[in-house]
C-alpha cells in the first residue's frame, strides 16, 4: 500500500479496500451466484469499519497492508448483514442501487449473503497464527451479539411496551458489535494491550449507540436531500426507535395519549409527522436526544486516549468527528 500524507491517508485506504474488495471473489461457475456478489462488493460506501480497522492498527504501529485482511474481514461482513437485512426489510435500494434480491431474487441473496459470510472468515483466516484465536473469539463474539440484537429489534415490532434501556441493549448488539470487533481486530493487529483492548470495546460501544440514536434523530429531524429515506420513516412505520420510546417514557397526559397512539395503530399517518415534531420539540426530546448521542460520541473519543499520539490517531479522531457533525 503506497505511503500517504495524512491528508490524503483516509481516501488512500478507502481506495485500497475498494480495490481488494474486486479482488475477493473470482470470476467462477456458476455464474447466477458469483456474479450477484461481486455485485454487492463493488457497491459504493464510505468504508467506515474498515478504517476503524487500519486506523486503530496504524496507530499502535502496524502497516494498512498487515491490518487489510481484518479490515476485508469486517467490511464482507457487513455486506452480508446487508444483503439478508434488506430482504428480512423488502427494501428495494441499497446505496443509489436495487437491493440482490430484488435485482436477482430471495434464494440467490440468501444464498450471496451465505458466500460472503465465508469470505469474511477467508480473509480473517490470514491474520498471523499468533493473534488467529483471539480474532476468532472477537469476530464470533459479534456475530453472536449481532445476531441478538437483530432478533431483539424484530421481537420490539410486536411487543406492546419497550423500554429504553432495552433499546440500547438492542443497540448494542445489532450496531454496536460490528464497530467493536472493527476497533478491537485493529487492536490486536496492532499488537494492543489488554487495557488497550479493553478501551477499544468501550470506544465501539459508545460509537454504535451513538450512531443509531443519531440516525433515529435524523430520521425525524434532517433538511439533507441525500437521506434518501422518507423523513419521520420511524414514526410513520411505527418503529420503536430512541425518539418514540422518548416520548413514551416522559410525555404525560394528553402528550403521551397522542405518542401512544403510534403504538397502538401500528404508525403514524404521514401527515402528522410534523405534529409529532413539534410535540418532541416542545417537550425536549429532541435536544435531549442530541445531547444523548454526544455523550456517546465523547466518551468514544475518551476511550481512544490508550492510542499514542500519532497522525493514525488523530485521523481516527477526525473520522468519528465527521459522524458527530451529523448532528447538526
Amino acid at each position: 500500500m503506497p505511503n500517504a500524507t495524512p491528508a490524503a491517508l483516509i481516501p488512500t485506504l478507502q481506495a485500497s479496500v475498494d480495490e481488494a474488495l474486486g479482488t475477493l471473489v473470482p470470476d467462477l461457475e456458476p455464474a447466477e451466484l458469483y456474479e450477484p456478489i461481486r455485485y454487492v462488493l463493488a457497491g459504493k460506501g464510505k468504508r467506515f469499519r474498515p478504517l476503524l480497522v487500519l486506523l486503530t492498527a496504524r496507530a499502535l504501529g502496524t502497516s494498512a497492508d498487515d491490518a487489510l485482511p481484518a479490515a476485508l474481514s469486517v467490511e464482507v461482513f457487513h455486506n452480508f448483514t446487508l444483503v439478508h437485512d434488506d430482504i428480512m426489510d423488502h427494501s428495494d435500494e441499497r446505496r443509489g442501487r436495487p437491493t440482490l434480491h430484488v435485482r436477482w431474487n430471495d434464494s440467490t441473496a440468501i444464498l450471496g449473503g451465505d458466500y460472503l459470510y465465508l469470505v469474511a472468515y477467508e480473509q480473517l483466516a490470514l491474520l498471523p497464527p499468533a493473534i488467529l484465536p483471539d480474532a476468532l473469539r472477537t469476530f464470533n463474539h459479534m456475530v453472536k451479539r449481532l445476531c441478538e440484537g437483530q432478533m431483539l429489534d424484530m421481537a420490539f415490532e410486536t411487543r406492546p411496551r419497550v423500554s429504553v434501556a432495552e433499546y440500547l441493549d438492542m443497540i448494542d448488539g445489532k450496531t454496536g458489535a460490528l464497530l467493536v470487533a472493527s476497533l478491537e481486530l485493529g487492536g490486536l493487529v496492532g499488537g494492543a494491550t489488554d487495557e488497550q483492548r479493553t478501551a477499544l470495546r468501550t470506544a465501539g460501544a459508545a460509537l454504535g449507540r451513538a450512531f443509531q440514536i443519531q440516525d433515529d434523530l435524523l430520521d425525524l429531524m434532517t433538511t439533507s436531500a441525500k437521506w434518501g429515506k422518507r423523513v419521520g420513516g420511524d414514526l410513520i412505520e411505527g418503529k420503536k426507535a430512541y425518539l418514540l420510546l422518548q416520548a413514551l417514557e416522559r410525555a404525560e397526559d394528553d402528550d403521551h395519549a397522542w405518542f401512544q397512539r403510534i403504538v397502538d395503530d401500528k404508525g403514524l399517518p404521514a401527515d402528522q409527522v410534523d405534529d409529532a415534531r413539534e410535540r418532541m420539540l416542545r417537550l425536549g426530546i429532541i435536544d435531549q436526544t442530541r445531547q444523548t448521542a454526544e455523550g456517546y460520541y465523547g466518551e468514544a473519543l475518551d476511550e481512544l486516549d490508550v492510542l499514542p499520539d500519532t497522525d493514525a490517531t488523530a485521523l481516527l479522531r477526525d473520522l468519528i468527528g465527521t459522524m458527530r457533525a451529523r448532528l447538526y
